[in-house]
């Protein structure tokens, strides 16, 4: 048997390509929009990848099994359960409870584990050379390393409203099910540490089925089913805007990117044209080089490993967009950007370029721990905590106003614009993704206290709880 792990770090995304090496084939499941990754694993390792397989409709990036499937001629094996609602509408092999598939010696049973989401399934793996017993379960967003998948995406990301409680109690049975397998089981799921499909997710990326039951605090709970509920339901942290769109675009047929798509350079005329249109520009420098220079309207999201998080709740996915990236950073931004469906950028240009377009910049105020200290008893200042709901009611500043970033533009009438406006995070990322949204939306007199709540707590200032 060949396995290989494939890590997405940008979306905490797990994928698998498993083959046989007598007969030649594979299979891989739950694959990512950038398939080349699969491609170069399975030529250099003399396999063709016959099978393609997903655990269920996902919905924090865009699946790559279409694609794969159109360069390879894969057919793909997708689940049948949930009902009529939870069907993928292109061509498939569907997948029911108790199936096999069997890629040469190998052989995948399909369990049906709904919670998550109705549809979803695991995959049981023999390796029939070796051993008649299971060795490998691929839950997808089932059971994690120390979680498990929320079941409350349908109704606060895709707005189907008291889907949550049903997916709960699915949960809970389907959890079941895990608990009767051998201890011995790997358990490879599809999402690690930093990925908002659940909210306490290990950093190591496979367990044991045994080592699950001794650790997951959803195995915790025997028979209380309503303690269970109450515990998978809190504290969830709040779910990107782009899920929704995902869920959308992952059941149906769509166009297909099959590479990696080439931004054109843009030059300053074609720049500033944009620019008076309000073409959207994302600026992917760290915080420290924005705040020094920007131009006017843009937003700044880092290119770090939140990029991929904030682009899908910040962009709109029928509007075009501008990039400010370095050239050695370009295909990076660029994959991340098509992992979840965001492929209608006009193009870029580079950091060393805003010195030359004849667009004069703006700058970021950033403040220190004193300056923001002295604000907590300005009776003319308001302070801004951008932070989610969690973090915020772990501790936060006296007199806070609190609006999670994600949602800024949608509560814009809390920002008071009679008085000065302090705003801070957690460490200066997302406060400074919030001055941009802010400052497009015409709200200049703002201060950053850019060093944010981690700081803060360092240095002992005032928190309530």
């Amino acid at each position: 048997m060949f396995f290989q792990h494939i890590f997405e770090s940008s979306l905490a995304h797990a994928s698998y390509l498993i083959g046989c090496q007598a007969k030649g084939v594979a299979i891989v499941i739950d694959p990512k929009r950038d398939v080349d990754t699969y491609l170069a694993i399975a030529e250099k390792n003399n396999l063709k990848i016959t099978h393609i397989a997903e655990t269920h409709i996902h919905a924090d990036y865009l699946s790559g099994s279409l694609e794969l499937a159109a360069l390879t001629g894969a057919k793909l094996y997708l689940s049948d359960e949930g009902g009529a609602d939870w069907q993928y509408d292109f061509d498939h092999v569907g997948l029911k409870h108790q199936d096999e598939i069997k890629i040469g010696n190998l052989i995948f049973k399909v369990l049906h584990t709904p919670g998550h989401t109705p549809e979803s399934i695991s995959f049981l793996l023999t390796d029939t050379p070796a051993t008649d017993a299971p060795v490998m379960l691929f839950t997808g967003d089932f059971v994690f390393v120390g979680d498990i998948g929320r079941p409350d995406l349908l109704e606060n990301a895709a707005g189907l409203i008291g889907t949550k409680e049903i997916g709960a109690h699915q949960m809970f049975e389907s959890l079941k099910i895990f608990n009767q397998l051998p201890d011995y089981v790997q358990v490879w799921p599809a999402h690690g540490a930093g990925s908002a499909c659940g909210k306490a997710l290990g950093a190591v990326p496979s367990s044991t089925v045994g080592y699950e039951k001794i650790r997951n605090w959803a195995l915790k709970y025997g028979n209380d089913e309503k303690a269970f509920t109450e515990e998978l339901l809190s504290g969830q942290p709040e779910p990107p805007k782009y899920f929704a769109m995902m869920k959308k675009l992952n059941k149906i047929k769509r166009p297909l990117l099959t590479s990696v798509p080439t931004y054109k350079e843009l030059d300053a005329t074609e720049l500033i044209l944009h620019h008076k249109n309000d073409v959207t520009i994302i600026d992917t420098r760290n915080k420290q080089e924005f705040a020094q220079g920007f131009i006017p309207n843009s937003i700044n999201i880092q290119n770090n490993k939140a990029f991929s998080n904030w682009a899908g709740w910040i962009l709109d996915y029928h509007k075009p967009f501008i990039l400010i990236v370095a050239k050695d950073q370009l295909e990076d931004v660029t994959r991340k950007l098509m992992r979840i469906g965001l492929d209608q950028a006009i193009g870029y240009i580079t950091p060393q370029s805003l010195q030359t377009v004849g667009i004069k910049l703006d700058q970021q105020e950033i403040i220190d721990f004193n300056e923001m200290n002295t604000a907590l008893n300005n009776p003319n200042a308001q302070i801004l905590d951008v932070r989610n709901e969690s973090e915020y009611q772990a501790g936060h500043l006296p007199h806070a106003t609190h609006v999670f970033v994600g949602t800024l533009l949608e509560n814009l009438d809390q920002i008071d614009p009679s008085k000065q406006l302090y705003l801070h995070c957690q460490s200066g990322d997302r406060a400074t993704i919030a001055m941009s949204l802010l400052d497009r939306a015409g709200i200049k007199n703002i201060k950053n206290y850019s060093p944010g709540m981690k700081e803060w707590v360092e240095k002992n200032g005032t928190l309530i709880k």
